[in-house]
């Protein structure tokens, strides 16, 4: 089948077999391999891109599904000018990363939230939704968890 979506800003036209998952077009159709694949059955979290800003599975979604729709993976999360997300420095201040294979899963569950509710910072409870829903075998979860109540911080209340 033929789709068109954008990803990252940009737009793809493919020819696409109709069973085939999100996260594998995006990987070997697009080049996108920020999108990692963990478990395939949608619990770890690894593969989580933004599907109309709304944070998704990519392995649980089929590419023809996202026919129309605006993606964005973790290599769209910087900025135009290369300048890393909130998220990515809090992530790198709060050592909230270790092997690396979760984190992008973690960023965009957290870009996607962080954007429907700025305020979600200020909620312990919205935090550990976040957390809870990806897997991360490495860092405890405690300083993903502080990352993100340090990157809704900064982008609510930035420095001059």
């Amino acid at each position: 089948m033929k789709i068109s979506f954008r990803v990252n800003g940009v737009e793809q036209i493919l020819d696409v077999e109709p069973r085939r998952l999100l996260a594998d077009v995006l990987r070997d159709e697009c080049g996108l391999t920020g999108t990692h694949l963990g478990c395939e059955h949608g619990i770890c979290g690894a593969c989580t891109v933004l599907m109309d800003g709304k944070a998704v599975r990519s392995c649980l979604v089929l590419a023809v599904q996202c026919d129309g729709s605006s993606l964005r993976t973790v290599e769209g999360l910087a900025g135009p000018d290369g300048e890393p997300h909130p998220l990515q420095r809090a992530f790198s201040a709060e050592h909230a990363l270790q092997c690396g294979f979760c984190t992008p899963g973690f960023l965009m569950a957290a870009a996607g939230a962080l954007e429907a509710d700025p305020t979600i910072g200020d909620d312990p409870e919205a935090i550990e939704g976040i957390v809870g829903s990806n897997v991360c075998r490495c860092t405890g979860y405690e300083p993903i968890r502080r990352a993100i109540t340090r990157a809704a911080k900064e982008q609510r209340y930035p420095t001059a």
